[in-house]
């Protein structure tokens, strides 16, 4: 059986090694093109992950079932001419998160069916989330560890008998890796209007939660299963939010990372490590996070891209309105639409809120891109920039690009222009990780 190369980063990082990786948690073909992209260049592994929001047995809101999303990338990949062998597959936040609504039978049945077909459909890094309450659950009291444990072990029984029975048809499948923990930022980001401040995981809070998993997996006669653990999730201090992000303080987190240092088969995992520096994200591998996780930074990016691009065709079409594609103006009447997806994240005037469905680092702009007029809006775009956008106003827009198309470096049409903007974020996270020393 082939090693996993998220094993790899555990081992580099018991020997002394500052390296990680970051996981790309999007589901956005130009995100996604953009990091396959980089890793290509680089040859590096590439991790991507899609949420039980984005993919699910339903098909989430974009509609991809897992085996969905699985040939979504491979199609993707095939195009960007990247091996399959160079890219991992994750299911990110898997568990009873969007089944919370029903009773724990009805809500762990769910979660145990997407933990099936996400192993079925070849992902092979699989996040057991059950740190969420479901409606049987005491809303007054908190979650235990045993309760969020026990729940985990049995999603890891599914988890290791739908690869069972992936092996009959797929007879060198790689073995899944998971990762396990309680303390779990809320995915999407905070959604408190006011910045209350991060608690830190407490050792003795990590350690007690680590050795409830270890038993509760040993009860349910796990033990391989446990050995497949890679990741553990705490706070290290870090959330991604509607302002930006609380950047990493490592003085706050000394003791937190030292005590993974104590246990030889795992690192930690880093949930909403979007807009930290490219400094602060280094620090957090060289201090034992060895998987960065990343989604709204990478998305918020292609926005920006985008958007730059639809502020110059304003300019290039002024006398013509009607060639324009009003692109942001389409995408704010989506959203305004449906305001599902961020009325729990923006807060404020009626202003204020109009600014953050255009500029909000939560970016909640990602979950209309794949509708169906803001495609079309986007089509119009590349289409009016098809044979270039004019050096004048790539320089005001897109000052970057700029310079790499005048030497040569990078073509001025608009899909490499936007690819490149989410390159600049993928770089910061390749400057942390030294993912390129990763074995695929």
């Amino acid at each position: 059986m082939n090693e996993h190369p998220l094993k790899h980063v555990v081992r580099l990082q018991k020997e002394g090694k500052q390296v990680g990786i970051y996981s790309a948690c999007t589901s956005s073909e130009i995100v996604l093109r953009a990091c396959m992209e980089r890793a290509k260049e680089t040859s590096s592994v590439l991790l991507i992950e899609a949420t039980a929001n984005q993919v699910d047995q339903y098909g989430g809101y974009t509609g991809m079932k897992p085996a969905d999303f699985m040939k979504f990338i491979q199609r993707l990949a095939g195009e960007e001419g990247i091996p399959m062998s160079q890219i991992i597959l994750g299911g990110d936040h898997l568990g009873p998160l969007t089944f919370t609504r029903y009773n724990e039978d009805k809500a762990m049945a769910e979660a145990r069916e997407l933990i099936r077909q996400f192993v079925l459909a070849g992902f092979t890094k699989i996040h057991l989330d059950t740190s969420m309450k479901v409606a049987s659950d005491d809303p007054d009291t908190r979650l235990s560890d045993e309760v969020i444990s026990r729940r985990g072990a049995e999603l890891a029984q599914v988890a290791e008998d739908s690869y069972k029975e992936l092996l009959k048809t797929n007879p060198n499948a790689v073995h899944p890796v998971y990762i396990v923990g309680s303390e779990v930022p809320i995915p999407g980001g905070s959604q408190q209007s006011v910045d209350t401040g991060l608690q830190v995981t407490k050792v003795e809070d990590f350690k007690n939660t680590v050795s409830i998993f270890e038993k509760s997996f040993h009860e349910h006669g796990l033990d391989e299963a446990w050995n497949q653990v890679v990741g553990f999730v705490v706070q290290p201090g870090v959330e991604e939010k509607d302002a930006g992000c609380t950047p990493y303080d490592r003085s706050k987190a000394v003791d937190l990372m030292a005590s993974i240092k104590e246990y030889p088969n795992f690192v930690f995992e880093g949930h909403s490590t979007d807009y930290q520096t490219k400094y602060a994200l280094r620090e957090l591998v060289e201090d034992g996070v060895g998987i960065l996780k990343v989604g709204p930074g990478l998305s918020f990016a292609a926005r920006e891209g985008l958007f730059a691009l639809a502020y110059a065709e304003k300019e290039v079409f002024a006398d013509q309105p009607e060639k324009q594609s009003h692109f942001m103006e389409v995408l704010d009447a989506a959203m305004v639409a449906n305001p599902v997806y961020y009325q729990k994240h923006y807060h404020g005037t009626p202003a204020e809120i109009a600014y953050r469905r255009k500029f909000s680092f939560s970016d909640r702009s990602r979950y209309y891109m794949p509708t169906e007029e803001v495609r079309k809006a986007q089509e119009v775009l590349f289409n009016n920039f098809k044979d270039g956008v004019p050096l004048g106003v790539l320089s005001q827009f897109m000052p970057l690009e700029y310079t790499k198309v005048r030497e040569g470096r990078l073509h001025n049409d608009p899909l490499s222009l936007v690819k490149d903007r989410v390159i600049y974020t993928v770089d910061e996270y390749l400057y942390a990780s030294h993912q390129n020393e990763i074995k695929f």
